[in-house]
């Protein structure tokens, strides 16, 4: 039997799985880890507990499938990207806690760049606009935060990495220092049309070249794990963030094909080929996983609150006491009762990037109860995919191709029957839930495995992906534009201040 190890470390918890050949989940260990927040609108990570959590899971996964490190063909790594790590070359102690994708504090030095006019260059050089989700300007506050880190960064001193990088230098004992061209094309800092690090950028934000990672393809043999760690070595097979790993995960090789992942966000991507493609709808240009030399690229949108407004009915409302309980309250009421909900706690991401916008509930009248509320919470999800589908559409016929005519779904939100029905409603296509759902970590083991020889190509991987349910729209279209209108007036609102 053929194993494949997926570390897939996420911003909750660190999870590893054991897949066979043929994509099938053998074992799992999750482990949650501490989220800091030393103020509004910032989140850290302690690199340390990234790093044990990530560990522990991995030891924990084998012994669960029964197997040893000599049993596995190759381990894949996939990651929350955008958080941003420092750390000292030398001791490979991080010099700060890791920065978290969902963090604001950089939102003045973007602020600036677009008041100097950078927003073009940066558009046409890395498919991203300015805002501080992506990891240039956070790693710009760490060297300007920390004393005299600037300077040990001048002298080679320090290293910067994405999660990707941290675990990758963990594994192989500080040996090796490099990150993948996904995880790259979301620092705000690589020419994703060269795959290199741009002077011109890093310049822009002051950040010294002695800091980066070497750049690799997402599928490549990168390192062998130390010894030690797993009880032999294992051979780092495939690298990729997150988001791109999903729509790995998901067969999404060709043009036109997309996946949204519902998670803490929720993320949209639709693969565009060879084709470097500017959104003119609020959407970003990505780099998809890359097997090969050859680029590929991905429009992407990005939802910062999703499954994360489940997290604050049950912590920060108290309406539920598990997440397992929102599906039966959300039914419990036949709709919203009029109740929008616009879940925008740390502002609101594509296709609006309004990043001062703050949570609102609407709609709320004598008869609203926290069903309703809870009803609300859970449509927000799918009325702020839909927002990013009708834009990936208008970018796809404008760029002379076909609207997106299916969406694939994953993430721990897709099981919920009730959010994927009022999806399908909305958008007016096909909702397919394939049998791994686990897609994030599948896309990582099949990166590794290719690169490993495991499989053959990519059309072996695309006959193993099989649908579990295809959710088939039932609203008629009048109605779903009412409640899309609807839900566009509620954002106007949070937008107003």
């Amino acid at each position: 039997m053929t194993y494949l190890l997926a570390l897939d470390q996420g911003t909750s918890s660190s999870r590893s799985i054991v897949f066979d050949r043929a994509g099938r989940i053998v074992a799992m260990a999750q482990r949650e880890f501490r989220q800091i927040y030393p103020q509004p609108g910032w989140v850290e990570h302690d690199p340390r507990e990234i790093w044990s959590s990530q560990l522990a899971t991995a030891r924990e996964v084998l012994a669960k499938a029964g197997i040893q490190a000599k049993d596995l063909a190759a381990l894949g790594i996939t990651n929350q990207r955008e958080t941003t790590l420092v750390w000292d070359r030398r001791t490979g102690e991080p010099i700060h806690n890791a920065i978290v994708w969902q963090d604001r504090r950089a939102e003045p030095t973007c602020a600036a760049l677009r008041e100097a006019g950078a927003e073009p260059l940066v558009r046409e050089r890395t498919g991203l606009i300015i805002d501080a989700y992506f990891s240039g300007t956070k790693l710009k506050w760490i060297l300007d935060a920390v004393p005299g880190a600037r300077d040990a960064a001048r002298r080679g001193e320090l290293a910067f990495g994405t999660v990707d990088s941290w675990l990758l230098w963990q594994l192989t004992g500080g040996k090796l220092h490099a990150t993948d061209v996904t995880n790259a094309s979301r620092t705000m800092l690589l020419n994703v049309h060269t795959n290199q690090w741009d002077d011109e950028l890093l310049a822009l934000l002051d950040i010294p070249r002695e800091l980066l990672p070497q750049v690799l393809p997402s599928s490549h043999v990168y390192a062998h794990s130390e010894v030690d760690l797993l009880g032999a070595p294992v051979a780092i097979g495939g690298v990729a963030g997150d988001q791109q790993s999903a729509l790995f995960g998901q067969a999404c090789f060709r043009p036109g094909l997309a996946k949204n992942t519902y998670g803490t966000g929720c993320f949209m991507l639709m693969h565009t080929g060879a084709a470097f493609q500017t959104s003119a709808n609020g959407l970003i240009t990505t780099s998809a996983a890359q097997t090969s030399p050859q680029k590929e690229y991905a429009l992407e949108g990005g939802v910062f609150i999703a499954g994360a407004v489940v997290q604050w009915l049950r912590d920060g409302l108290r309406a539920i006491k598990g997440s397992s309980e929102v599906q039966s309250l959300a039914e419990s009421v036949p709709d919203a009762g009029g109740v929008v909900f616009v879940p925008a706690f740390t502002g609101l991401g594509a296709p609006y990037w309004q990043p001062q916008a703050t949570g609102a509930i609407v709609g709320l009248t004598r008869g609203t109860t926290v069903a309703h509320i809870a009803r609300a919470a859970l449509e927000s999800i799918a009325f702020q995919s839909a927002a990013l589908l009708a834009a990936m559409s208008r970018d796809a016929v404008a760029a002379g191709a076909q609207p997106v005519s299916e969406l694939r779904v994953d993430g721990g939100a897709c099981v919920n029957d009730l959010l994927m029905q009022f999806q399908a409603d909305l958008l007016g296509i096909a909702v397919v839930r394939p049998k791994v759902i686990e897609t994030t970590a599948l896309g990582a083991a099949y990166l590794a495995g290719l690169a490993c020889g495991v499989y053959k190509g990519l059309d072996e991987l695309s006959a193993q992906w099989q649908v579990e349910r295809r959710f088939l729209p039932t609203m008629p279209r009048e109605r779903a534009a009412e409640l899309m209108a609807r839900w566009e007036r509620a954002v106007r609102q949070a937008t107003a201040a």
